[in-house]
Parts: C-alpha cells; sequence; structure tokens
C-alpha cells in the first residue's frame, strides 16, 4: 500500500515480484489499471484507489478496511512510503482484524519519518547526525543565513505535509543565502522544512541499511550497501548501488533499533563524513525501501520475504547477504552517471565487478511493467529535468548575484 499519485513506483513492483514468484497471491493499491504494478504478471488483483495524501485519517483507514473484506481473508500489509506506515502504525487497532503487521510502538512512525523526530532520537541516543535547524520562522532563517556555511541542505520536516504543502520538491541544496532566502520566502510565515548541514560529496560516501527487525526488535535479515549514483545527483533516489559488508554500521543500525524498540522493515540512509571519520544518519524510512530488491542473502530472503515469513509463524532463514550484487533503476540511472561523470566523483567501497544485477524495472518473466514504464516516463520525465534545469538556473544567478555583492563591497572597502 501507498499514499500519494506517483504511479512510477519500482519498489511496489519489486515486492509483486518478490513473493509472486514463491506463489503468493499478491494485491496492490494502484492510482489506475495502467500502472507498472498494475500490469505485472504477478500481481493477483489490483484495487484502483487514487489518493493525495491529504485525506482524512478516518477516509484512509475505511478504505483498507473495504479492501480488507474484499481479500476475504488476513492479508500481509507492506506500506512501501512514510505516510502508509504512519497510518498503520496510529490505526493498528482498527486494521488489526484484516491485516498483518508488526507491533510497532503507535507513535513511533511519524516520529522517525519526521526530519525532526529523527534528530531528537539520534541525539538522544549518540547517532551521529548532521548539524540541523529546525527554523520556526522567516527571521530565524534570516539570522541563520548570515552566519551558516554553505551549501546546507532543505528538507520537508513532517511525512504528510510534504503532501498537503511541500516546501521543497525532496532534498534540495542550496548555494549560498540569497538562494536560501528566495525560497524562504516562498515558505510562510511557519517554515516546514529543515535546514541541514551538507556533507560534501568530495568528503563524503553514500551508505544503505535495509532490514527487518521482529517484535523484539532482533535483527531477522539485515543488509548493508553502498550507494554509487542517485538522481537528481547526491540527493535523491537510489539510482545504482551495490551490496558491500560493513559490520560497523550494521552494529550502529542494530544498536540504534534495539534502543528505540523498532519492530518491522526498515530503510536507512547514511553519509560516511571522512572529516570526521562518522557515519552520520540522514533518513530513518520506517517502511520498504524502493531499491530493497537489491538486497538478497543466499537463503533467498530479502526484507519483504523475511516480513511475510515472520508473520506468519515460520522461521526466517539466515544466510550471508550477497555481497557485490548490483541494483539499477534504468530510467534515472542514465542521466545519474552523465552528471556523476561530470562532477568526477567516485565511490571508492564499491565493487570493481558486480557479482550480478537486479533491474529495478527489466525482468524476463515479468515485462510489461518495464514496457508501461517506459510509456509512462516521457512526460513526468521531462518537466523533472526541466524543475532541475530551473533550480541549477536560479542557484547560478543567486551566486553570481552574490559574488557581484562580494566584488562592490570590496571595492567600496578600498
Amino acid at each position: 500500500m501507498k499514499i500519494g499519485d506517483y504511479p512510477l513506483h519500482h519498489g511496489g513492483v519489486g515486492a509483486i515480484r518478490s513473493l509472486g514468484r514463491l506463489g503468493v497471491p499478491m494485491y496492490a493499491v494502484t492510482e489506475d489499471r495502467w500502472t507498472p504494478a498494475a500490469l505485472s504478471r504477478y500481481l493477483t488483483a489490483g484495487f484502483v484507489w487514487p489518493t493525495t495524501g491529504t485525506e482524512p485519517a478516518e477516509e484512509l483507514v475505511a478504505g483498507l478496511l473495504g479492501i480488507g473484506r474484499r481479500i476475504g481473508r488476513p492479508a500481509v500489509l507492506v506500506p512501501t512510503d512514510e505516510e502508509a506506515a504512519v497510518l498503520v502504525a496510529e490505526h493498528a487497532a482498527e486494521l488489526a482484524g484484516s491485516f498483518l503487521f508488526p507491533p510497532v510502538e503507535r507513535g513511533l512512525p511519524r516520529r522517525l519519518a519526521s526530519k525532526q523526530g529523527l534528530h531528537e532520537l539520534c541525539t538522544e541516543h549518540g547517532v551521529p547526525t548532521p548539524a540541523t535547524l529546525f527554523p520556526a520562522s522567516f527571521e530565524e532563517i534570516e539570522k541563520y543565513a548570515s552566519v551558516a556555511r554553505f551549501p546546507v541542505v532543505a528538507k520537508n520536516r513532517e511525512a504528510f505535509e510534504r503532501r498537503r504543502r511541500p516546501a521543497v520538491h525532496g532534498t534540495t541544496r542550496i548555494g549560498g543565502p540569497r538562494e536560501l532566502l528566495d525560497l524562504a520566502r516562498e515558505w510562510g510565515p511557519e517554515p516546514g522544512v529543515i535546514l541541514q548541514e551538507y556533507l560534501p560529496r568530495e568528503e563524503a560516501e553514500d551508505w544503505i541499511v535495509h532490514a527487518y527487525f521482529d517484535a523484539e526488535s532482533a535483527p531477522l535479515a539485515l543488509f548493508t550497501g553502498v550507494k554509487v549514483r542517485s538522481w537528481p545527483p547526491h540527493a535523491g533516489m537510489t539510482a545504482n548501488a551495490y551490496i558491500v559488508d560493513n559490520p560497523e554500521l550494521a552494529a550502529m543500525a542494530e544498536q540504534f533499533i534495539k534502543r528505540i524498540g523498532f519492530c518491522g522493515i526498515i530503510d536507512l540512509d547514511w553519509r560516511f563524513d571522512r572529516r570526521d571519520g562518522q557515519y552520520k544518519l540522514l533518513d530513518f524510512n520506517p517502511r520498504m525501501g524502493a531499491q530493497f530488491r537489491m538486497f538478497e542473502n543466499e537463503a533467498g530472503i530479502d526484507v519483504v520475504r523475511a516480513q511475510h515469513l515472520d508473520l506468519t509463524g515460520r522461521k526466517v532463514p539466515e544466510g550471508e547477504q550477497l555481497t557485490g550484487r548490483r541494483f539499477v533503476v534504468e530510467n534515472i540511472d542514465l542521466p545519474a552517471l552523465a552528471a556523476y561523470r561530470r562532477s568526477g566523483y567516485t565511490t571508492p567501497h564499491a565493487p570493481a565487478r558486480a557479482s550480478g544485477t537486479e533491474l529495478a524495472w527489466a525482468a524476463r518473466d515479468d515485462i510489461k511493467p518495464f514496457f508501461t514504464m517506459l510509456a509512462r516516463f516521457v512526460r513526468p520525465g521531462v518537466r523533472h529535468l526541466r524543475q532541475l534545469w530551473r533550480s541549477r538556473r536560479r542557484a547560478a544567478a543567486a551566486a553570481a548575484g552574490e559574488q557581484s555583492a562580494e566584488q562592490s563591497a570590496e571595492q567600496s572597502a578600498r
């Protein structure tokens, strides 16, 4: 289940294939009958239910219960975005008769999905995280702009607010004070953003942890990997990544989960800061990650299979992760590759050669989602590139303005 209108979601397709290939009947919430997920050969039935994320929770719960009645027997519920994960946790009592899901503490997914809530938990439990500001007014942003070290990163503060009133289109890199203030004027009197220290890509490396934790917060499947490319570059969705063993990071993630008492599937984004040798937690997604199919162990277990086995009372087979396995999102890795080549950025821990490759869309045994993605990708792809071009143009103009102001100030001083 997901909430919102974004039909090109390869994570949902991956979940349908992962369990569907094992003979598990698969059902999915889709925007319409022609999404890639809706056309997978492994989908038993799709429930067309367009949502925006602005609906009252009661309406969403009622819709889910209606789907449960149509399925006719308890089904394992797999949220694929933060909004769905929060909804399920906060309305577990109503949903428990129709669905199976981990017994996570009611308010924990909302707190973890909140950038402010996550930062507070990291501070409380000693988990490194970038320096962060939660501005309450434009005046506070003005004061911050005068002393901050740029670039900085802006993110929407709360999960549901990114649907209702998004302040930025995803993680946004801001190059200087003028660009920040230009953006901040559009955020209103109560900015729904966080402003975070930017860890320079020349001095950092992006890591991923995916795992499934049982009701006792014990890891039944835990994987680590390194992100090679993302789109938009250095701040967006994973476009290319590898499984890479990282015992230190795995231990950090396991310890943090144990302390906060989380159970279920997680998708964590970390950035290793070479300047101080610390792994810093950037994002905690209390749900299945879109690139989860990259991670599999020798027993054929990924996090979705682990959850299904655990919630249906069966043992989760153990096994070493398939180190060197690569994940590629075809429609965004090509532009990402071009952007990363220009920047000269490299990932030292990425293996020279993949031991195997998992494609996000293309699969010989289930090809319709791939062609459906291609047919539906053109228009949003062009729109996204246009937005990216406009934001870069605005950033360049702001940088030029700041440079001109500095030169004028120097001339005046002389």
